[in-house]
């Protein structure tokens, strides 16, 4: 009879606490948030994106709704599908790029889209909520990334294009899941594309910005788990650093240091 996989909790514990600073900040506001809803319960209706009630005094809306959730159960899947994708952009990315698309164009972009299919294009009025419309847009962020090693995967005959995986689960999702939004997935993976083909990367700040404003607030002493411009895995937008011949590089007794978290 097979074992049931063991859970550590000592290395959960590990995990949670090296989780970089804006990952862990939107996991607590989306828990703090869905714990504000036993209460007051209204508090629901006011952050959902309700296509129909989106207006200039209610703009709010297309940046809480990836934050709210229906439910606990909701909650945690969302939780744990976007903990390890969100902590993987802010290590390549930096805090201050992470903190600034996740409380902005990638809130507006998907729900503003998604207003205009169900207002205009499907004459509907469907509320979404969850981070669910986050997972599916760093899903195809990373599709596209593995598609420039694997371009494709094999089932039986056929060769998927791998940047597909991300869409081919959509629908999937939509299939076996009663009450998923497709239309709402469909809004994150279209970000997320567009995102890692680079035609939406002049939403973030230049980099001599946020080095300065890290500088001038000295945030990477000030903030434990801050990733700073500097300290990114991958550079900027994904670029590998310059490779540097072993014998130029001087020898050190001691161990080096790791980039990132």
């Amino acid at each position: 009879m097979p074992s049931l996989p063991q859970i550590n909790p000592l290395r959960i514990r590990s995990y949670v606490f090296r989780l970089p600073l804006c990952t862990r900040l939107l996991l607590v506001i989306i828990v703090a948030l869905w714990a504000a809803t036993i209460p007051v319960d209204w508090l629901r209706e006011w952050a959902s994106l309700i296509p129909d009630k989106v207006g200039l005094t209610s703009m709010h809306r297309l940046n809480t709704f990836p934050l709210m959730h229906l439910n606990f159960l909701h909650m945690i899947f969302n939780i744990f599908a976007l903990a390890p994708l969100l902590e993987r952009f802010e290590a390549e990315f930096g805090t201050l790029v992470t903190l600034a698309l996740f409380t902005g164009p990638f809130g507006l972009l998907p729900g503003g889209i998604y207003v205009l299919l169900e207002k205009y294009v499907l004459r509907s009025n469907t509320t979404v909520m969850g981070a669910s419309v986050w997972v599916f847009l760093l899903l195809a962020s990373e599709a596209m990334k593995t598609q420039k090693a694997n371009p494709n995967f094999s089932i039986g005959p056929y060769k998927i294009p791998t940047w597909t995986t991300p869409l081919i689960l959509v629908f999937i999702i939509s299939f076996l899941v009663p009450n998923v939004s497709l239309v709402g997935h469909l809004c994150g993976l279209g970000i997320g594309y567009l995102w890692a083909l680079g035609y939406i990367k002049f939403l973030v700040p230049h980099e001599k910005i946020l080095r300065w404003v890290e500088g001038k607030l000295n945030l990477l002493g000030r903030l434990p788990h801050y990733v700073s411009v500097d300290q990114k895995t991958y550079g900027r937008y994904g670029v590998l650093p310059t490779a540097v011949p072993l014998s130029n590089v001087s020898r050190s007794p001691e161990p080096g240091q790791r980039l990132g978290p």
